[in-house]
């Protein structure tokens, strides 16, 4: 392959559903039949898909795994696959109007999810003798039933592209029947060896089963880490993500889509912030190995394809400092350590974060004084109370005390400007939101504000119109 021609691009659950769309703004729009290639798409399940496979992502309903992985569900689990195969034959019926097509389909995604409830079941009747233990096994049934939304999304676009002419190829990296485990980076250099970007169109899983195991440290990002390592592994020029928003100021749902404007450059510190919050422009490892190989990122709305989206790049800083974004995340839980005795004492917060680390509760701010210390995290409420139940253990003379707050952070790629906290209080001051709690790093990249959950939206609102808004025209729009 020659060096730095093509391009890695990552089509979203959302944009994937609308087939014409990804067609006709991302893959062909006005681009001659030569123009078509140089470039590798790596493309995530249908939107829902990936939540009736695994679980919801928001409400956390079971889906196939976790009613698998709960030992009471028995045979539920066999019932919700079945329910699965309607759920995605019937995609394939709305996205193939040729019988032949739609049958071949048909028949591809059936086979993969008949495997894998043989495998299943073979997998329940040995761990039903005493010597095998389910939970040894349940990350990788995990990963075999994440792979399947990949290989469906995938393998229906490949069909859809050559059918219209166009000399798509299927690669499919879900190691459906593969006879040896390879580290990442040494699957995709051996696959990609074969590709000729020239003259074919390579339509990716983004589901890549790896010695490392990726659900093991991405979860749910792991589409975003397959398409960060194939930009780095085959050296890319530019990493471009498809989403059906661009990356904007502000929620253009919370604040007005009239109020809001695209970034246009930002660097990848912003794009960790904005991760952190749960609102992943990339996922930080992700984010990683493209800054390390100086590969820029894009981020571009699939609905917009005129637009030149948003640049973000290693070095960039604002040519003045400023605010470039508002963000946040609701539904945050504050768990609050008070105890006196780890005043002089060090130690008691890593004695709290192994506990949050045990159950694998996400936080995204602390901070402490002379007695207390406070972690917010985002994650359930199920969670939230084993972590209470393990704290009070660990700290007997202790209170631990919950609270279900927002956090709300304005970020920019240099905010050093002397009265930026005096604003941003004035303006939550002016709406009458009382600030619970607030941080600000040397760093300068982002302050977060943590209030009342029913004020989220209203701190948005004040914070952008106060910080952002005023400036809105001095954004510049990057070409591409």
């Amino acid at each position: 392959m020659t060096s730095q021609l093509h391009t890695v691009e990552k089509i979203g659950g959302t944009s994937m559903s609308n087939y014409e769309a990804v067609r006709d703004n991302i893959i062909v729009a006005d681009r001659s039949k030569e123009e078509l290639y140089q470039r590798i798409f790596v493309v995530s399940a249908y939107a829902g898909v990936t939540n009736e496979l695994l679980e919801h992502k928001k409400t956390g309903e079971p889906g196939v795994y976790a009613l698998f992985a709960d030992a009471e569900s028995d045979w539920a689990w066999g019932d919700d696959l079945t329910q699965l195969i309607k759920f995605i034959t019937d995609i394939n019926s709305e996205l193939f109007e040729d019988p032949m097509l739609r049958q071949q389909a048909d028949q591809f995604i059936t086979d993969r999810i008949e495997g894998v409830r043989g495998c299943l079941i073979d997998l329940q009747r040995l761990c039903s003798y005493g010597q095998f233990q389910l939970e040894e096994h349940l990350l990788t049934v995990r990963e075999m039933l994440a792979g399947i939304g990949e290989a469906h999304s995938a393998f229906n676009t490949t069909l859809k592209l050559q059918q219209e002419g166009i000399n798509a190829r299927f690669v499919d990296l879900t190691g459906w029947r593969d006879t040896e485990l390879l580290p990442l980076d040494e699957k995709l250099k051996q696959t990609f060896e074969s590709v000729d970007l020239s003259r074919e169109l390579p339509i990716v899983t983004g589901y890549a089963q790896c010695k490392e195991g990726l659900m093991r440290t991405f979860d749910r990002g792991y589409s975003e880490m397959t398409f960060s390592r194939v930009a780095v592994m085959t050296d890319a020029r530019e990493a471009i993500i498809h989403k059906e928003y661009h990356l904007s100021s502000a929620d253009p749902n919370i604040v007005g889509a009239d109020k809001v404007v695209p970034l246009g450059r930002t660097n990848y510190d912003v794009a960790d912030q904005l991760a952190n919050l749960g609102m992943e422009a990339i996922h930080p490892r992700a984010g990683k190995g493209l800054r390390q190989a100086e590969i820029p990122l894009r981020v571009m709305n699939t609905f917009e394809p005129e637009h030149t989206g948003t640049l973000i790049t290693g070095d960039y800083v604002s040519e003045k400092p400023q605010i470039e974004i508002i963000a946040g995340a609701k539904g945050v839980f504050a768990i609050e350590v008070f105890d006196q005795d780890m005043q002089g004492e060090p130690g008691s917060d890593r004695r709290i974060l192994d506990i949050l680390s045990r159950f694998k509760v996400r936080f995204m701010a602390k901070d402490t004084n002379a007695n207390t210390i406070t972690h917010y995290v985002g994650s359930t409420l199920k969670h939230v109370k084993r972590v209470v139940s393990a704290l009070k253990q660990e700290f007997p003379n202790g209170e631990i005390s919950t609270r279900k707050v927002a956090v709300v952070s304005a970020i920019g790629s240099d905010i050093k400007i002397p009265d930026i906290l005096v604003r941003s209080v004035k303006a939550l001051a002016d709406e009458e939101i009382s600030v619970l709690a607030m941080h600000q790093c040397m760093r300068q990249v982002d302050i977060q504000f943590v209030v009342d959950e029913d004020n989220y939206e209203k701190a948005i609102i004040a914070l952008h119109g106060a910080l952002v808004e005023p400036h809105n025209h001095g954004y510049a729009i990057v070409a591409a």
